[in-house]
């Protein structure tokens, strides 16, 4: 392919290409698109910029938080992205339930919710994507509106309600594209129907119906958008439920590992519960934390008393201390994920070194765009280096040396 075939290939497939397919459905309301744009400016100082910030932000924010998300799946699934597949560093390499992470950044549960996208999130340079909540029934979710930027603050509210399409649908996609050969690090993150009369049983469903096609199952019981989900986080519920979903992996062909997903808004007790039942049930990991129903005092935005999980920029002190706390009870027996307010690589350095062996994002895609990744991953391995670290695995928990 020549040079010009190569360079039009990059223009529709990557930034521009997005750029011109969202003013195509953007019914021309360039108005709105010149406000959003100035306040963009204001609320992303400080933000490496790209295409994304000054160009396709500000046109996504004319648009309601949940229609820019579908619209992001589209532009995905048409393969309307940028590729960023060069070889990580081998410095963020990292080993893991037998799993083999070429970098710790990943992408947390609630983007691809469906299982529909995530081959082209391994492609922006994410390390291993995490699918779902999928739960065994399809269900629509809570009303809407049902998702809300805090562009003031760089954070995101969001009372989805485990919105998705079920485990029959899930299942379907993921088999598809293990026909079809492909390969990459997939988490299924699993949740129980808002009216089911067995919650239990829900997650041993999910289990036994992903585990074959998944490489580890996320048992999601911190959602603050399912009523009473929360209720499992007790020691005496945690134990009957982590029981269950053990003994249903061993009856599946394939024993993923297992993890748990974690509230941050714990009380010390509550956590040492936590740590007790997790390290006596064998889970694999812990994933700290989902979203907060806590409201920070500095929050500016005028849409942040909405009702939902708080999680972006202001979650990140809260969920990085529960980080810590986690690592010191379970004695750095099982391996943590970091999840919230990673937008950096200085970031994603500090949850490591608080005790995470992984981290994930979410939030910072809306803010920073696609390239997020492939950024943390080139800040990270030059933190790693400039504090003599010849590995990742070195960096983890040394807070707490």
């Amino acid at each position: 392919m020549n040079f010009a075939n190569n360079f039009a290939l990059s223009v529709f497939t990557g930034d521009i290409g997005f750029l011109i397919f969202i003013i195509l459905i953007s019914n021309g309301n360039l108005i709105n698109l010149f406000n959003e744009y100035r306040r963009f400016k204001v609320s992303a100082s400080g933000v490496r910029l790209n295409l994304y910030a000054p160009f396709l932000a500000p046109l996504l924010f004319c648009l309601n938080a949940e229609r820019a998300h579908h619209l992001a799946l589209t532009s995905l699934k048409l393969g309307l992205y940028p590729r960023y597949m060069k070889n990580h560093d081998p410095i963020l390499a990292n080993k893991l339930w037998d799993l083999d992470f070429p970098t710790p950044v990943g992408v947390a549960a609630g983007f691809d919710k469906n299982a529909e996208v995530f081959d082209p999130l391994l492609k922006l340079g994410f390390g291993f994507v995490e699918t779902g909540t999928v739960t065994p029934l399809a269900q629509e979710g809570n009303d809407k509106p049902r998702m809300f930027r805090l562009p003031e603050d760089l954070g995101f509210i969001n009372r989805l309600g485990f919105n998705n399409k079920g485990l029959r649908y899930f299942k379907r996609k993921l088999l598809s594209w293990h026909n079809q050969g492909r390969n990459g690090i997939i988490g299924a993150n699993i949740g129980k129907n808002k009216h089911a009369k067995d919650g239990v049983s829900d997650y041993v469903k999910g289990v036994k119906t992903l585990s074959e096609f998944v490489s580890y199952i996320v048992i999601n019981i911190s959602s603050p958008n399912t009523p009473k989900l929360r209720d499992l986080q007790s020691r005496e519920n945690l134990q009957i439920l982590l029981k269950a979903v053990t003994l249903a992996r061993e009856e599946t062909i394939k024993h993923p590992p297992i993890l748990l997903k974690i509230a941050p808004d714990l009380s010390d007790l509550e956590l040492g519960d936590i740590a007790d039942v997790a390290i006596e049930a064998k889970i694999d990991g812990i994933i700290v934390s989902n979203t907060t129903i806590g409201r920070p005092n500095s929050l500016k935005d005028k849409k942040r008393n909405q009702e939902g999980g708080l999680s972006g920029e202001p979650l990140f002190e809260l969920s990085t201390q529960i980080l810590r706390e986690m690592y010191l009870l379970t004695g750095g027996q099982i391996p943590l994920i970091g999840v919230g307010g990673v937008a950096s690589g200085i970031q994603a350095y500090e949850k490591i070194k608080a005790g995470a062996s992984l981290v994930q994002l979410y939030s910072a895609m809306v803010y920073r765009g696609p390239k997020i990744a492939h950024i943390i991953a080139e800040e990270l391995a030059f933190l790693l280096k400039k504090d003599g670290f010849d590995n990742i695995t070195a960096a983890i928990g040394v807070d707490h040396a």
